[in-house]
Formats: C-alpha cells, structure tokens, sequence
C-alpha cells in the first residue's frame, strides 16, 4: 500500500496533474494508476509543453499534414487521442469507484472563457467527440463561465470547474453545480451519471500574497492565507452540501460536487515541497499534484486529515490580511485573469507550434 491508498482510504482521491503520449505508451501512467493515482487532469500549458516539448507526436502530425489537416484539425486530433487513451488506462477505476474517480480532464478553448454560449456548445462537443464516460470538460469560473457550467451539467455533461481563487467562486460554482443538476433531473435525467469537482487554486494565491505582504513588512503572515483560503472554502462546500436542498438532490441519487486542490506544487522554495498536500487532506476531496510534487508525497508525505486544523485560526489570519491592506478580492479576480490569458497564450502557442510543424513537411 503506497501513500495514495492510505490518502484514498482517509477520503482524498489524488489525480495526476499531466499527460504525454510518451507517459501514455510507456505503461508509466498504468504504474501510476496502480500505485493509486485516481485520475488525470490537463490543461493546456500541459499540452503546450507535451505536444511542441518533445517529438512524441511528430510522426503523427507529419501524417495529418500530408493528408491536408488543418492545425486545429491535427492539434484535436492529438488530445483527444491522449485523452482517450488515458480515459481507457482509468476506465477501471472508473466503474470500481461507480463513477466517483477514474476521470481525465480536458479544457474547453480558454479563448472562450467569457462567451458563455460558445463555451456550453463546445463543452457539448468536446464531450461527445471524446465519447467516453470518465471524462470531464474543464470550464473556468469566469462571470461567463459559471452559467455556462450550469447549463452544461443541466445537458448530462461532467464538469471540471477550473481557475477559482476565492471562496465567491467557489460557491457560486457550486450553486450552478446545484441548479444545473436540479434541471437535469426536470427534464427526466438522472443524476447518478453527472460528477463534478470544484478547482481551488491554491499555491499562486501565496505567490501574489506573500508579494504584498513583503511590501509591506507583514512577513508573519507569508506561506499561510492560501492553505487558509482552501480551508475556508471547504467549510463552505461543507456548509452548502448538507443542506436541505442538497438533500433532495442526494436523495435523487446525485454525487457531491468534490473540492479539488489544483496548482499544488510549491512555488517558494523556502515551503516544505508537500506543503499543500499535508495541510489539505480532507474527505470528499481530490488533490490534482505534478510529477515532482507527487514524487516528494510518495516520499515523506503526510495522510493524515489536516483540513480543520486551525479553522479559527484560518478566519483570524484572513482578517489581518485585510488589516495590513491587503486585498484578497483584488488579488483572486487579478490571479482569474492572469490565469485565463496564461492558458490562452499556451493554447495560441501550441497552435503555433503545430503550425510550424506542420508546414516543415506539408507547407
């Protein structure tokens, strides 16, 4: 028993965070899943780095360049293969767990992050394309992307909410969560076969904090608010799903829609490496880690449940934060942003650099 399965038996599912078609092949990511990794989550720096950061998919694309396929039509192509792939790797999981992990996430386009129609209609299609039941379509927390995520879950689709730093986010993530299964189950859907999760950045909060707080001379509060904010969150997922209303919707059959940790790697190398691993363990959670933080779990990572350490303390210390002058609201809706125009400059990106490749045999 590795320290995954101890994590998974603590209530914590810990899904990967990357993919590679080397990683694929290989029977590494097989290794993985049988030392208890529950699921895989991408993004598209991910495939920026996977698809122009190695030459794993050269060949292929060399084929689709010489039978005329677009940079778009050859960059799906690429993902979805590996998204598949993946999603067959966990598929076992999958039905082990009866639909509560096993899932590969892909984002929808971030270049659709604020038309909320565009995004439902390509989250619609993105899923059917993959056509597997173990995947979830990542939308982001934006002001458009939240109806969106509503309106996606009210169409059967699983979503993975992606880029949300404040707890405002979170909830109104979840409230859509919540409405969109509600007219799921109106229009004679059931809810068994819709799983969410919730994803809570949480090492780029410290990174732009612990930047004011050094301006500022308030060094005692660095390396802290971002464990604290994640806290705060869960007393609100814990708040909201034992609720009446969400009563009615578990009685119906319906899944809770799971915090997820994301960006857990440590930023500041000053932070123990397992820093937003030991300090978030909770149930009803997934951690989504990378390859080296989940290097350093396995290795000295702790499992036992560290959530509601300190919860008063968690409330306190936000409110200095705000004493000193900080701006936690300014610094989510700015870290939002950033975020969007991060995967939107990887996505163009990588577009790019198929383009490039694409031209050297097909031009």
């Amino acid at each position: 028993m590795t320290k995954l399965h101890e994590l998974h038996n603590a209530g914590q599912s810990v899904w990967f965070d990357f993919i590679r078609r080397s990683f694929i092949d290989s029977g590494k990511l097989k290794e993985l899943i049988d030392r208890g990794i529950r699921g895989v989550t991408s993004n598209p720096s991910i495939f920026e780095k996977a698809i122009a950061g190695s030459n794993d998919y050269d060949e292929e694309i060399k084929k689709m360049a010489m039978a005329g396929k677009t940079t778009k039509e050859i960059y799906e192509a690429l993902v979805i293969s590996d998204i598949r792939n993946a999603a067959e790797l966990l598929r076992a999981v999958y039905d082990n767990s009866e639909g509560r992990d096993g899932f590969v996430s892909l984002e929808v386009s971030p270049t659709l992050a604020n038309d909320t129609e565009a995004t439902v209609r390509e989250a619609k299609r993105l899923f059917m394309i993959i056509d597997r039941p173990n995947v979830m379509i990542k939308i982001p927390a934006t002001k458009e992307g939240i109806p969106a995520i509503k309106k996606a879950i009210a169409g059967g689709i699983n979503i993975n909410v992606t880029l949300i730093f404040s707890v405002k986010q979170y909830e109104e993530a979840a409230m859509a969560y919540i409405e969109g299964l509600e007219e799921f189950i109106r229009k004679g859907g059931r809810p068994d076969r819709i799983s969410s999760v919730a994803s809570m950045f949480v090492s780029r909060v410290d990174t732009a904090v612990d930047k004011e707080l050094d301006k500022l001379g308030h060094l005692e509060l660095k390396g802290k608010i971002a464990v604290d904010n994640a806290r705060i969150m869960y007393a609100k997922f814990l708040e909201i799903f034992k609720s009446g209303r969400w009563n009615n919707l578990a009685y119906a059959g319906a899944r809770m829609q799971r915090p997820l940790w994301a960006s857990t790697g440590t930023k500041d190398p000053d932070y123990p490496d397992t820093l937003y691993m030991d300090s978030l363990i909770a149930l009803n959670t997934v951690n989504t880690v990378p390859p080296n933080t989940l290097e350093a779990f396995l290795d000295h990572g702790k499992t036992e449940i560290s959530i509601s350490n300190d919860l008063e303390g968690a409330y306190g210390r936000k409110a200095e934060l705000a004493a000193a002058g900080v701006d936690l609201d300014a610094i989510t809706e700015n870290l939002l942003a950033e975020g969007v125009l991060s995967f939107t400059n990887a996505y163009e990106s990588l577009l790019q650099s198929v383009e490039n490749k694409r031209k050297a045999v097909a031009p």
